[in-house]
């Protein structure tokens, strides 16, 4: 969430900003400054009226006086109750703007994505290439039809290596990201409406999440998780920043219909993946985005597969966020790239959503800044290990720095 204060003291500034990923027909910051005037009005009067009260009571009572003072309890009633109606409309209002981006975001959609490195080359097989599908079932890695009959479209089971070469995955990650200090956390996997209204997930995305009766939502990132941990705390400074990491298997309906090429375990409803994130100081934030940024790459390096770097245009930037960086892994039979990481700034959106502060060098309150980044989800890992590194005989090379988690297995070769 903005800071009303921030919008009313640059106006301009916020708007031109808003207007990288929004259009003008759905920018009302007016409706949004008339709705607080109205509320800071409402409080004005209430607080006026129930200074008056308090120095009735003081006085005498008389028939009169006792009048008086009913009527102006059922005045402030009345006036109470416009102001939570008031209130809401301006929390919804607010809650439906999303975050500022940085000032070297630039306007638009995907088309105006840009692509800021690259790692290696796409390989030239010298045989005709096989696409995931195929390779694992080929290769005994993947039940997608019993994964089908237990639990629909959109599920896999990992089987025999398969289920070996996920796990290693994620060792992989949890291992390196000990190393570099950030704290493991296994959190909870169902969540709380206003949980998911910090994380930003609400108002916007409802129809993305799975609901249970209990009005909890499955996590549909670790990240939702964790942006959570500390909320309505204030942390203390001298322990920012704060850095964790989580695992979770991940819940999307992804809404809207399948493409062709995104088979197998391209765009499932279930999958695996590893969180990062990071609770800082402002004037920190940025430092901390490009540390992320540099784990997540580093991972992918480590991996040996092709990959690209992709800074995100506004329009194509989650709404909480206010930069991202995506890390997108070449699948060869798609003929394109994947999103493998995210790696975002929400500045102090989410702590706003969240009510998560620390106590700053003044001693006053100040809102924390979030950051969050994939480390890794392996959904689409999985598939650009077998594709990238398969063999002419059908065999799939294991990468390297994954052969200690496999029990020395450096390669998979067809079922008989």
């Amino acid at each position: 969430m903005l800071d009303i204060n921030k919008i009313r003291g640059n106006r301009e500034v916020i708007e031109s900003m808003l207007l990288k990923r929004m259009s003008a027909d759905k920018l009302d910051l007016d409706s949004i400054l008339k709705l607080d005037d109205d509320r800071r009005e409402l409080i004005k009067q209430i607080d006026e009226m129930k200074a008056g009260r308090n120095k009735g009571s003081k006085t005498k009572p008389t028939p009169e006086i006792i009048k008086q003072m009913k009527e102006l309890g059922d005045k402030i009633k009345e006036l109470e109750n416009q102001l939570s109606d008031t209130e809401k409309e301006f929390n919804l209002q607010m809650s439906e703007l999303p975050n500022i981006v940085a000032d070297d975001v630039v306007a638009g959609g995907k088309e105006n994505n840009e692509v800021i490195s690259t790692f290696r080359e796409q390989k030239d097989f010298e045989f005709e290439p096989k696409d995931h599908v195929e390779l694992a079932e080929s290769l005994g890695l993947v039940d997608y039809k019993r994964a089908a009959k237990m639990s629909g479209r959109g599920f896999c089971a990992y089987t025999g290596l398969g289920a070996e070469l996920e796990w290693a995955i994620l060792n992989y990650f949890v291992d390196f990201h000990r190393s570099n200090k950030y704290e493991f956390l296994l959190l909870p996997y169902l969540l709380s409406e206003e949980s998911a209204y910090t994380s930003g997930h609400l108002p916007k995305f409802r129809d993305d999440l799975f609901w249970t009766q209990d009005e909890t939502c499955l996590n549909a990132t670790a990240e939702m998780m964790l942006g959570n941990y500390h909320r309505d705390e204030t942390l203390d400074a001298k322990n920012l920043p704060l850095k964790y990491f989580s695992y979770a298997p991940s819940f999307r309906r992804e809404a809207g219909a399948y493409r062709t090429e995104e088979r197998g375990m391209i765009r499932g409803h279930q999958f695996n993946k590893i969180e990062m994130f990071q609770f800082t100081r402002p004037e920190n934030s940025w430092v901390a985005f490009e540390e992320l940024l540099k784990n997540a790459q580093s991972l992918v390096e480590g991996l040996g597969l092709h990959f690209k770097t992709v800074k995100l245009a506004a329009g194509d930037c989650s709404a909480a966020m206010a930069k991202t960086c995506d890390i997108e892994v070449w699948i060869p039979s798609m003929g394109g790239y994947k999103e493998v990481s995210s790696v975002s700034n929400a500045l102090d959106y989410q702590s706003r959503r969240g009510k998560i502060k620390f106590k700053n060098s003044e001693g006053k309150n100040e809102f924390i800044h979030t950051l969050n980044g994939s480390g890794l989800a392996t959904s689409r890992l999985f598939p650009a290990i077998l594709e990238q590194f398969q063999q002419a005989d059908g065999s799939v090379l294991i990468p390297e720095v994954l052969h200690k988690y496999m029990n020395g297995v450096k390669q998979i070769k067809p079922c008989k």
